[in-house]
């Protein structure tokens, strides 16, 4: 009689590792499919939302969406969250906003540094998405909306907010590397897409759109030299060196 021939440990063993290779596989495409629809899907936003912001330019003679309530040294959100109330018109949306204004939400937003909240002083992640919480009116998204004027924080810093606010479109030099409207992470910046354990780094790959209407992800750069009271900047403050492919100001 022929004895039937069973499974040896050993090769129990390898079965079981190779499913378990071909399964982490299989669970990194998936992460890479996901990855790329997110990245896809916000790349659409803003095609959107760029497009809402120059119809809007064009119907009030070229101007911004500029905010009617100025930054102060301790609050800059207004200047970058207010342009959604004047065009999200433009989009269809109707009434106050939500965190359900899809448009304006970017789906790899799912964390955020916890000083981005005047409330908190913290230096953690929050996991949670930026575009849930009212501190820019529900968004992922900022519009350039620097001011360019200068102001003093702490006494001992001075900084400005180089952008658009204020500033006719047809006037910007270079549209095809001034910013227009960006995720909102690229103010500071961190990245949803290409995320780090620092709060804050160089070198941080964001969404960017440009006044000549294209959108492309963007390297922004930050200068990681301590305030005179100790604080961090932050990326828009300042426009970045040569080398880079984005700037905020207009000229």
């Amino acid at each position: 009689m022929n004895a039937r021939r069973a499974f040896t440990l050993t090769e129990m063993l390898v079965v079981i590792a190779i499913i378990g290779i071909l399964a982490a596989l299989i669970v990194a495409e998936v992460n890479v499919a996901k990855a790329k629809a997110r990245h896809t899907v916000c790349l659409n936003n803003l095609r959107q939302i760029n497009a809402a912001i120059l119809v809007y330019a064009d119907d009030l003679n070229d101007a911004t969406p500029a905010s009617s309530a100025p930054g102060t040294s301790t609050n800059h959100a207004p200047l970058y969250a207010d342009y959604k109330e004047l065009v999200k018109g433009y989009v269809g949306l109707k009434g106050a906003s939500s965190p359900r204004d899809t448009l304006f939400a970017c789906p790899a937003d799912r964390f955020f540094p916890s000083f981005v909240l005047a409330t908190n002083t913290s230096f953690a992640w929050i996991r949670e998405s930026l575009h849930g919480n009212p501190v820019l009116d529900y968004s992922s998204y900022a519009f350039n909306g620097g001011d360019n004027k200068v102001r003093t924080f702490a006494l001992t810093n001075h900084f400005s907010l180089p952008g658009l606010a204020g500033v006719k479109l047809s006037s910007v030099k270079h549209p095809a590397r001034t910013a227009l409207v960006m995720e909102a992470s690229a103010l500071v910046p961190w990245s949803w897409h290409h995320p780090s354990k620092e709060l804050v780094f160089n070198n941080a790959k964001n969404m960017m759109s440009f006044v000549d209407g294209h959108v492309t992800d963007t390297k922004i750069y930050w200068d990681s030299t301590r305030l005179p009271d100790g604080g961090l900047s932050f990326s828009m403050s300042y426009n970045p060196p040569a080398g880079y492919d984005y700037q905020w100001s207009g000229d």
